[in-house]
């Protein structure tokens, strides 16, 4: 089974299908994606904060059985095992370094949101398709620093019943109409077309300024001769 998957690997444009549990949460929420196998890790965790939605001013961290990538911090150590760069290394490091089909990802080491990340799927990209690309979405995500997932159960059993002595406090916390299995599908995908855009241009970067330093380079044009009047 892992053979097929590092096989697939070898394709620099072969796209892999995610799905994303957020978990020991209820109401389940999952998330299903397509990505290229070539991502970085750190624009992998763009994507996730965009589909989730989270608001992306945690730390975060992907692991793999004893391999883990994140931002490393020279100055704080965890006691684990040591933190690689995630902007030096793609999904397909990840998966070919750890043999693995699944990973976890884990969002704000307070409320240690733990994501269970499974590739389902290789495949090619479609002709006209943008990636990254949101599939299925069910449950909606937590309200960020709602203190993990045994915080969020309290969040959503005060806010449903007006007689909790919580339930004004949160609800003027969050606003009203909190509702876990609603998730607005549009704003997800308008998320990750702004996540396209931008690599877009990222990657348009090197190649505008190739195209300026070789027209710098080009000799400058023999000067015209002067015509004298008899």
């Amino acid at each position: 089974m892992i053979s097929g998957y590092c096989r697939g690997m070898n394709s620099p444009g072969s796209i892999a299908r995610l799905k994303i549990t957020l978990s020991h949460v209820e109401p389940a929420v999952l998330r299903r994606i397509e990505v290229p196998l070539a991502i970085k890790l750190s624009d992998l965790h763009l994507v996730i904060q965009a589909v989730m939605p989270w608001w992306n001013y945690h730390l975060y961290q992907f692991e793999v059985r004893k391999m883990r990538w994140g931002l490393p911090d020279p100055d704080f150590d965890w006691g684990g095992p040591r933190v690689q760069a995630a902007k030096a290394a793609t999904l397909a490091d990840l998966l070919a370094a750890t043999g693995a089909k699944s990973f976890k990802y884990v969002y704000d080491f307070g409320d240690d949101w733990q994501h269970e990340i499974r590739v389902e799927k290789l495949l090619e990209p479609e002709t006209g398709t943008t990636y990254p690309r949101l599939l299925d979405v069910a449950g909606r995500c937590p309200p960020e620093d709602v203190g993990g997932p045994w915080g969020y159960q309290a969040y959503l059993e005060a806010i449903s019943d007006p007689s909790h002595e919580n339930h004004a406090e949160l609800i003027d916390w969050r606003g009203p109409g909190f509702d876990p299995n609603v998730v607005d599908r549009a704003v997800l995908v308008k998320e990750l077309e702004k996540l396209a855009k931008r690599w877009a241009r990222r990657a348009a970067g090197p190649a505008k300024d190739a195209k300026r330093a070789a027209k710098a380079k080009r000799p400058a044009p023999a000067a015209k001769p002067v015509r004298r009047s008899p």
